[in-house]
């Protein structure tokens, strides 16, 4: 049994739509299909949600919404589906304009109204594709998709989905089997909540390895993972193979193939993931696994997360790198507030973090409330941050007995009038890391990728 999810990209339009048809009814096993909101709706919900709450007009685009959901069902659906089809979809978005309506009316769009809005994606398309597909039977994710409150975020509830998952599909009982991604529901209350980013991705990979699956297939826009991004490097190529954790570390550093939670429940049941290309079938893809073909270099892939900031703490304590990071952590932690990267030098007394920008403030607010007594004893001197940062990882599982990549990509960079503000080389195994300002990044994912993949060193 495979499980097969389709982006936003991949049912946007009938073209592509038809694509997912013929893909899934070519596969002669049982398949359980995943699909998106329609390529660019979730933001136009949202956008539409937030025109209500202004008291600004929202109905032009409803009415466009209910064009394109209309255009799409009459010429991918099969004409004896398309009236039900349409009647399922016309209750559900008379259903969405009355909650605009009442967005308007009060002025207001707490979060729950909102992940009931962008709800209405996935719930829209899933039938579409479920009737499109010969023989096909449409499931409701929220009945067995559960989350729980963390912060200010819903998680998925890992081991009650799993049971819900394994309910909703008894073993034996797949065939063609489609459902949307992304939304869920409380496991306490039963409202509609939603996964977050890669939300759709991450359904089919908990409902992959909770059905242990063969494979998880990710079909997207793109013939694979490449080694960076070719809008910035055009000789960037295609990899074939790679491990789960130098896929992760892309991910966590900015690949936009997927979302890095998605690879973590089939990473632990060691099931294979696919990228494969919805507008290109026929291509290989990348295959992602726990034994990939080893690498031809040190470097798998390169990639880049903009929008961050360093958090720089001084002082003699700083040179306590056990101490730091653990007190660092936790403060964080504290505050539902990711670390990415962290560097220790001890020559300058310096310790840093890197958190997302929009984190930077309480991250730093954290961090003083933390070392404030280290502060005031003069154990540390200052803790400020920088903001309009970027950090360019360099993964490959072949760096675990390589030496001096860090200050080789250093040297490189400097060279080419790039300074890093920081690096870091301790944090995994498999990847280095280097911090810079966010208007190089084209520029040092140039300078890397050419010292990686064209220099016979490597």
């Amino acid at each position: 049994m495979r499980v097969l999810k389709f982006g936003g990209t991949s049912v946007g339009t009938p073209e592509s739509l038809l694509n997912v048809k013929n893909i899934v009814e070519n596969i002669n096993e049982p398949v359980i299909v995943v699909v998106s909101a329609l390529g660019g709706l979730t933001d136009r919900l949202i956008a539409t949600a937030n025109n209500a709450r202004d008291g600004k007009e929202w109905k032009s685009d409803w009415d466009a919404m209910v064009e394109r959901h209309h255009n799409i069902i009459r010429q991918v659906v099969p004409d004896n589906m398309q009236d039900a089809t349409v009647e399922t979809v016309d209750n559900l978005l008379n259903d969405l304009a009355r909650n605009y309506e009442g967005i308007q009316l009060l002025g207001q769009l707490p979060p729950q109204t909102l992940d009931l809005i962008v709800s209405f994606g996935e719930r829209m398309s899933a039938p579409i594709v479920a009737a499109m597909i010969h023989d096909a039977r449409l499931h409701y994710s929220p009945d067995f998709i559960k989350t729980e409150r963390w912060f200010d975020r819903n998680i998925a509830d890992v081991p009650l989905t799993e049971e819900c998952i394994l309910k909703e599909f008894p073993a034996g009982s797949v065939r063609r089997e489609v459902t949307g991604g992304f939304i869920s529901s409380d496991r306490e209350s039963g409202i509609i909540t939603n996964l977050g980013r890669g939300g759709s991705d991450y359904t089919a990979a908990l409902i992959a390895a909770a059905l242990d699956a063969s494979v998880l297939d990710i079909w997207t826009d793109v013939d694979g993972f490449l080694t960076t991004d070719p809008r910035i490097v055009p000789s960037a190529r295609i990899i074939d193979e790679m491990s789960f954790v130098e896929s992760m570390e892309l991910c966590s550093f900015g690949a936009k193939v997927i979302y890095p939670p998605t690879i973590y429940p089939v990473f632990h049941k060691n099931i294979p993931i696919r990228i494969l290309n919805t507008f290109n079938p026929q291509a290989p893809g990348t295959r992602i696994t726990d034994t990939p073909a080893p690498a031809k270099g040190i470097v798998r892939g390169l990639s880049a997360l903009r929008n961050m900031a360093l958090l720089t703490i001084r002082g003699n304590l700083s040179a306590d790198i056990p101490q730091m990071t653990s007190r660092s952590f936790n403060a964080l932690a504290r505050e539902g507030i990711p670390m990415l990267l962290l560097t220790q030098e001890n020559d300058e007394l310096r310790y840093s973090c890197a958190v997302a920008s929009a984190d930077s403030q309480n991250a730093l607010k954290a961090l003083e409330k933390e070392f404030a007594p280290d502060l005031l004893a003069g154990g540390l001197e200052e803790i400020h941050a920088d903001d309009s940062l970027a950090i360019v990882a360099v993964v490959g599982d072949n760096m675990r007995d390589a030496r001096g990549i860090s200050a080789r990509m250093t040297h490189t960079l400097r060279r080419n009038g790039i300074h890093p503000l920081a690096a870091s080389e301790e944090s995994s195994k498999t990847t280095v890391s280097v911090v810079i300002k966010e208007e190089e990044v084209q520029q040092t994912l140039r300078i890397l990728h050419d010292l990686f993949f064209s220099s016979p060193e490597f």
